[in-house]
């Protein structure tokens, strides 16, 4: 069962597109949340997921009431810097959806009251806003990944079955 990737109208192409190539390598499902900053052809969003775009297990949805209404029963969780709880404190389900927002505003704060007990934050300084969308989504991610045994994911260099001496 993939984990699910949401972007809540995403606004830089370049992000989107690095998300989807990591999506693509982990085999984790992209769900966008229009409005959308961009167009999903552009050039930008397709040069940063180079030639995987064509590979990405991505759907679309007019809003987040849409989302919801085509994903019933979907735990969420919801990445935010307000967030109470790092994200290293819950347990990620193989199947959940883990929420990111706008590079601008994050997720709507009338989304976010309504789950608190889902709301996660990464960890940061103080005087620092936020980290990048697509960092802050490759950190989350891979902490749900590594807690559901990386799903079958495995190393690709030449040196994977190379008899180390220590």
């Amino acid at each position: 069962m993939p984990l699910n990737i949401v972007l809540h109208e995403p606004e830089i192409p370049a992000n989107t597109g690095n998300i989807g190539r990591t999506c693509v390598a982990t085999g984790t499902r992209l769900h966008l949340i229009e409005p959308l900053g961009f167009q999903i052809n552009e050039k930008a969003v397709k040069r940063a997921g180079m030639d995987y775009w064509s590979k990405l297990d991505v759907s679309t949805y007019v809003d987040y009431e849409d989302f919801i209404e085509k994903n019933p029963g979907a735990k969420i969780y919801y990445a935010s810097t307000k967030a109470p709880r790092m994200y290293t404190e819950v347990e990620f389900e193989e199947d959940c959806f883990i929420m990111f927002g706008k590079e601008s505003a994050g997720i709507p704060e009338e989304i976010l009251v309504k789950h608190p007990d889902t709301t996660i934050r990464i960890p940061m300084l103080d005087e620092i806003r936020s980290l990048n969308l697509s960092n802050s989504v490759a950190i989350i991610l891979y902490e749900a990944l590594r807690q559901n045994g990386f799903n079958n994911l495995v190393g690709t260099g030449s040196l994977r079955n190379y008899e180390w001496e220590l």
